[in-house]
């Protein structure tokens, strides 16, 4: 007998011999028509060990849609809220990248002003440094920063700017903490580059530069957490209650003493795993602070965080209040998950974002009954595609670096009910008549935690059954 599941051009087949299910899954040629180059940057995941060509510069005539290193640097540093963030290049860079997190702030917010060095024709033949130190001088005078972060970018670069010496300089006039992002956006194709030199900032200039007054026995740190729509305001009240002391987030809702500080932790815990492994394994090196990695989309991977932390600590009377709290969090969804579950079981999801996103939002949609059938990032190393493959099910489309054209004829091809990614793919899923939820940088619903994922749940559900998809159904 056999069974084909899929579309043409998909050929995936199931097979059976003797009532004895021997599952094959055969990987087409080919998943969509694009340029020869392009076609091993997808695969359908099965038995074989295979998975996309990936962190390689983009194909020659393709219109990628990756950001550059200093874009990278930038998301990393810029939710540190009392801090100035300075771009030393021309005005389009900043740009750019100015607000590019959703970041809410408890407290300052000096973090959401855009800075420019606003280099133009004349600087780049004379030299910019000037106008640099300059530029750092009257951004202290006005504002009296706990920090000045200096990005330098491409055109910086190229003149040859000595960002290091001009900060140096400048931090001894002005006694404000003056830090060079040697960020320029051609370092490497890959914009990860830039989330880990941003974390040598903060190893090299930040951490470790200011003793606590206390150092709490149960104390951690959040590493890769960015407080986007105030996600971390859902994560911190859960391990007060524990009775776990949250020194900082890295660098959500972040302030500069704080990371200062925050050497003296007892533990990170690492949300995005994409942009701060690298930090947390640089801290353990230098401060020997154990490391575990959570994940807080969903219900049952925000229990698992919860539970891990408890269980480092060992402390019995903890691991009885974070059971409670788990049951008493739970129980108080089931009603609410319930009623968005109904109705979003059995539909298809294609997810296309962050790679950390790419594979953590699995559990999230299972929990839903939702089923992912492609999965995709735009910077994806080996390793990211690995734990995509070990999370989705065979007949998974997974696919690197995907143009504007090929993902519109992906979601042509797959028809996914709805697809999770950030702005920049918004309108192409709208025109190919499929919903949208932004889970990017830029969205204004909080996400993680428990509460978390009942907003998720409940957008998700309003983009799927907005009744517009079924009249956009009829009219194609």
């Amino acid at each position: 007998m056999v069974l084909n599941l899929a579309t043409e051009n998909r050929k995936t087949e199931i097979s059976s011999k003797d009532g004895d299910f021997d599952i094959e899954v055969k990987i087409p040629n080919y998943i969509i028509d694009t340029l020869k180059s392009r076609e091993s940057h997808m695969c359908v995941s099965g038995k074989s060990d295979s998975i996309p060509d990936c962190d390689k510069n983009s194909a020659p005539g393709m219109i990628t849609q990756r950001s550059c290193v200093y874009g990278g640097a930038r998301v990393v540093l810029m939710p540190i809220t009392d801090a100035i963030h300075l771009v030393h290049g021309p005005i389009g860079c900043a740009a750019c990248t100015w607000d590019i997190r959703g970041s809410t702030s408890s407290g300052d917010k000096l973090y959401k002003t855009g800075f420019s060095t606003d280099l133009r024709e004349k600087d780049v033949v004379f030299g910019g440094e000037n106008k640099l130190y300059e530029s750092i001088l009257e951004l202290n005078r006005l504002y009296t920063p706990s920090a000045i972060f200096v990005y330098s970018t491409c055109v910086v670069g190229l003149i040859g700017d000595d960002i290091k010496a001009v900060c140096k300089k400048a931090q001894e006039i002005t006694g404000c903490r003056v830090i060079p992002v040697q960020s320029e956006g051609f370092k490497s194709f890959n914009k990860s580059a830039g989330h880990k030199l941003a974390c040598d900032a903060m190893i090299d200039y930040l951490i470790g530069t200011k003793e606590p007054e206390e150092v709490h026995p149960y104390s951690i740190n959040i590493i890769g957490e960015f407080n986007v729509a105030g996600d971390l305001f859902g994560i911190i009240p859960l391990y007060e209650k524990m009775g776990v002391k949250v020194q900082t987030a890295i660098t959500g809702d972040s302030t500069v003493e704080k990371i200062a500080k925050c050497h003296h932790a007892k533990l990170n815990i690492v949300q995005c795993q994409k942009s701060s492994n690298y930090l947390a394994s640089k801290m353990e090196e230098k401060y020997q602070i154990p490391t575990i990695k959570v994940n807080f989309f969903g219900v049952e991977e925000t229990t698992k965080s919860l539970r891990a932390v408890s269980e480092f600590f060992g402390d019995e009377e903890m691991i009885k209040r974070t059971e409670e709290l788990i049951n008493s969090e739970i129980k108080n969804l089931r009603d609410e998950i319930a009623k968005y579950k109904k109705d979003l079981s059995g539909k298809t999801v294609a997810i296309y974002s962050g790679a950390h996103k790419s594979w953590a939002l699995v559990s999230a949609f299972s929990e839903l009954d939702m089923e992912i059938i492609m999965s995709g990032t735009q910077n994806g190393k080996p390793e990211d595609y690995q734990k995509i493959r070990e999370h989705v099910c065979e007949g998974t489309l997974i696919v690197d670096d995907a143009n504007s054209m090929e993902l519109a004829k992906l979601l042509k091809e797959y028809k996914p009910d709805i697809l999770i990614s950030g702005a920049k793919e918004k309108y192409i899923s709208l025109k190919c008549g499929v919903p949208h939820c932004d889970f990017n940088h830029d969205r204004i619903t909080a996400f993680s935690g428990y509460n978390g994922f009942i907003n998720f749940a409940r957008v998700v559900h309003t983009a799927v059954m907005t009744p517009v998809w079924r009249l956009s159904k009829k009219m194609t």
